[in-house]
């Protein structure tokens, strides 16, 4: 269900699971905070984090919660409503809070999240609070000891750029070698214009930025072929200092992200896969073969989901529900039409 609806509404998992499991908490077991959000009394979101704060409860204490919820939430903000709903929670089984404790910091994970063009962000989520709080106050060292010594950046900026530094093997201050995927065309490359380019799992980048990345001192360039009237993606150049990975290399190329629509998950990150199973006759070819990441790839096998690779590379999912949904490989330029050849 939570992919279904994520398919029909073109949002993420996390977020359409979010929506299901509030629908459903709101109409079994928190009657009373439904009732304020029909009143108007509780926006969509604060009746999120009511069902959010209290889904590990048993349908009575979350019944129990919900009435004491009642006087307490009307028009407060999300933060407020949650702050109260995790302590309404935690005084309804304080055992219970004990356990949910230890599995929240067994579920500890880090994540990534695109945002405007040319930033991201990064997150550990659920780390042991000790342990955050530790991390944080040697980012903040270090960050105050740079600005002592003269550094011009802000101390956000300093902190920023001292824990991914960190994170990157180096010290505070230092760059270190990253490995990104950015499509841009030779005329972008030589300022010749200033067409955006294109970084996998982010998406596109002004032409100003994506020159500054190409232009760093360990860059390997690589020669991609592309149809000049698709703009789809035909072969690999082989001028490249490190050997190729061939076929496995060119899907991943060609696909860049994930190709279940609304998944942006890097190709690199994915795995390669078979769009007609191997054991009923798929075949290791680059037109039978996609990307997708470990949670579409499991979905994939699951009972009633269809995957159909197209003659053109266009993939067509057809869900339990019959809805079906298509996805091609962005183009790598804008298709150009006929041209009058160059001679």
């Amino acid at each position: 269900m939570v992919q279904e609806v994520a398919f029909a509404l073109s949002v993420v998992d996390g977020h359409a699971a979010g929506l299901v499991s509030t629908a459903e908490a709101l109409t079994t077991r928190l009657p009373r905070t439904l009732g304020l959000l029909d009143a108007g009394k509780v926006g969509g979101y604060g009746a999120m984090k009511v069902a959010a704060a209290t889904a590990w409860l048993s349908d009575v204490d979350a019944r129990a919660v919900d009435a004491v919820l009642e006087d307490r939430i009307p028009d407060r903000n999300s933060d407020q409503i949650r702050k109260a709903a995790n302590h309404a929670a935690m005084m309804a089984d304080r055992d219970g809070a004990s356990r949910r404790a230890e599995r929240n910091r067994s579920g500890r994970r880090l994540s990534i999240r695109q945002s405007d063009t040319g930033v991201a962000s990064i997150e550990v989520e659920d780390g042991p609070v000790e342990k955050v709080a530790a991390a944080y106050t040697r980012i903040d060292r270090e960050a105050r000891a740079l600005r002592a010594d003269g550094e011009t950046r802000t101390l956000d900026q300093l902190r920023a750029d001292v824990a991914l530094d960190l994170l990157l093997g180096g010290q505070g201050g230092k760059s270190e070698r990253a490995e990104v995927f950015l499509y841009m065309d030779l005329n972008t490359y030589l300022g010749l214009n200033d067409d955006p380019a294109e970084m996998a799992g982010h998406g596109h980048i002004p032409a100003s930025l994506a020159r500054e990345i190409a232009g760093g001192s360990n860059t390997v360039l690589r020669r991609i072929i592309t149809d000049p009237l698709s703009g789809q993606v035909l072969d690999l150049g082989r001028d490249r200092y490190r050997p190729t990975a061939g076929l496995d290399e060119f899907v991943r190329v060609r696909d860049r992200e994930c190709r279940r629509p609304g998944c942006h998950r890097v190709a690199q990150a994915c795995d390669l896969d078979h769009s007609l199973p191997w054991q009923h006759g798929g075949h290791t070819a680059d037109t039978e073969l996609i990307d997708l990441c470990r949670r579409d790839h499991r979905l994939k096998d699951e009972p009633g989901w269809n995957y159909r690779l197209g003659s053109d590379g266009t993939l067509t999912i057809t869900t339990p529900t019959g809805q079906s949904y298509d996805s091609s490989p962005p183009p790598l330029h804008e298709p150009r039409g006929e041209e009058p050849p160059p001679f």
